[in-house]
């Protein structure tokens, strides 16, 4: 389908705009020369609406749009578990996470491993983050946004990728954190706006309808010819049973998965560690719940409309591309540049956090004498390395997948489960070693292939939730096993967990939508 002229000129207004505001916030006062503070953690000065929607920005990109429409497609409203039990972590990662590390001033989470279990520790981890966001997270994000570009545009995928590469380069290597950061009130809004008007314009065509009316209908009639597409917890006769089990979306794996990717998640958590103090950090982790409650009318709302709309597509993934084909005019632009706001913001953010690993965790401590400015151009340095390396190998890794966004989730569970238990026994348990943590970080790896080859008729998620389990009584055990005691310089004392009226309000105010979300959708 060709882009039509009010289509063009709205995604250049949009480019244009974009590119000149991050150039502008991130610009310095007359004589102030931008330092690793300013570009890694944008001088530690983020406020709270920034906070939260940086969150969203870096969190929604071409893997949850596209992808979780597509698992909308296949799977139905189900999939939305992602978002709606993540509104409930991020709450959880406010009230007892943020405190320990803002006290602490943590930069990055691989710092945080080297001053609670070691140097060891640290490197390990710092080196696997490093692949995973290139490899994994950064690929996603340019092969399932140049797929969108494609299906619009016509525009080959490889070109499409170059582009946003490029783009994106150009958006954050200069300014940095705050250059994403304080863009990223635009990028969600857009997102925001172009998720409804999509889902809305699906809505209407079902029902035939128009306004309000159109959309109501639209909805009950898509209730109505696709009931099992509207259940939250799966039974076992489900064909989707594998990808989501039942009660575990609850009380298991999904946990372990949302916590680790929420609360020690170095390009998700980096928004929070910027923040000037813990009370702002938390209103801004506020914000980002309640923006997650709303995720799935965006993301995963048109893909099930798609399965009414073009029940015989040849990949689930190719859902939301089909709906933004039947826009109009002027709208079509704006929804292709709500996309190409949540691609761009989302790789601005994993260029920083990569960025900022290599930075501070791998050159800083070999190079200790290395300069601000050295510090900075290394950083940038790496982002473009970053990019070329994603654009090498998005197409041999991610090009023949149906769903990216479910292989995504289960290769990244070999890991989780290692992960949250360092955190966890690191934070809220003095006793544990550097040697638990290497059982568990190990452990999770071999435990989660084992069950893969071993057991495959074990859902990932369930797998997922008895790793963890195996690995932090294995790290618990091997840790009282040693007689040598922590060395870990990270204070957990008095640390003040005590929360603003409005966060505990706002906290019982999303239990509660989630709660009556359950109910209704059980």
């Amino acid at each position: 389908m060709n882009l039509s002229f009010a289509d063009i000129a709205v995604i250049l207004v949009y480019a244009v705009s974009i590119f000149t505001l991050a150039q502008w916030v991130s610009r310095e006062k007359p004589g102030h020369v931008k330092n690793s503070r300013d570009y890694f953690l944008a001088s530690r000065n983020l406020p709270w609406w920034a906070i939260g929607t940086s969150l969203i920005a870096a969190n929604i990109s071409a893997e949850q749009i596209i992808g979780m429409s597509g698992s909308g497609y296949v799977i139905g409203l189900g999939i939305a578990s992602y978002e709606w039990m993540a509104a409930l972590t991020l709450l959880i990662v406010g009230k007892f996470f943020l405190p320990i590390f803002l006290k602490n001033q943590i930069s990055t989470m691989p710092e945080f491993l080297q001053r609670r279990y070691g140097t060891s520790v640290r490197l390990v981890m710092a080196i696997f983050w490093l692949g995973l966001y290139v490899f994994v997270n950064l690929t996603s994000i340019l092969w399932l946004g140049a797929t969108a570009v494609h299906t619009v545009t016509g525009l080959d995928i490889e070109y499409a990728m170059l582009g946003l590469g490029v783009f994106a380069g150009a958006y954050a290597l200069y300014g940095g954190l705050k250059a994403v950061a304080l863009t990223d009130i635009v990028q969600v809004s857009l997102l925001v706006l172009g998720g409804l008007v999509i889902a809305a314009i699906a809505l209407e065509k079902i029902s035939g309808g128009t306004g309000i009316g159109g959309v109501i209908g639209g909805f009950n009639t898509l209730r109505a010819q696709m009931p099992g597409k509207f259940q939250m917890i799966l039974s076992p006769d489900n064909p989707s049973y594998m990808d989501l089990p039942g009660l575990s979306v609850l009380v298991g794996g999904m946990w372990i998965m949302n916590l680790s990717y929420w609360g020690f998640n170095q390009y998700i958590i980096q928004r929070a560690l910027a923040a000037k103090d813990t009370a702002e950090a938390q209103t801004g982790i506020v914000l980002a719940a309640f923006l997650k409650l709303l995720m799935p009318v965006l993301v995963v709302l048109p893909g099930i409309a798609a399965g009414t709309l073009a029940p015989h597509l040849a990949k689930p993934d190719q859902a939301y591309p089909y709906l933004m084909t039947l826009l109009p005019p002027g709208l079509l632009g704006l929804v292709f540049a709500a996309l190409i706001a949540a691609i761009i913001a989302s790789m601005g953010s994993k260029i920083n956090s990569i960025a900022t690993i290599f930075t501070i965790d791998l050159y800083k401590p070999l190079h200790k004498n290395a300069s601000e400015r050295m510090l900075v151009i290394v950083g940038r340095i790496t982002a473009v390395v970053a990019l070329v390396a994603a654009l090498l190998t998005a197409k041999p890794l991610l090009g023949n997948l149906p769903q990216a966004f479910q292989y995504i989730q289960e290769y990244t569970g070999f890991v989780t489960p290692g992960i949250v238990v360092i955190f966890i026994l690191g934070l809220f348990w003095p006793r544990a070693t550097t040697a638990g943590a290497f059982v568990a970080a190990i452990g999770s790896v071999v435990l989660s292939y084992g069950y893969k080859i071993y057991a495959p008729e074990i859902p990932f998620m369930n797998r997922v939730g008895y790793v963890f389990l195996i690995c932090l009584g294995a790290a618990i055990v091997v840790s009282l096993l040693q007689r040598k005691r922590s060395t870990s310089t990270i204070d957990v004392s008095n640390i003040d967990y005590s929360t603003s009226l409005s966060f505990n309000v706002a906290s019982v105010l999303v239990i509660a939508i989630l709660t009556a979300l359950y109910a209704t959708f059980w």
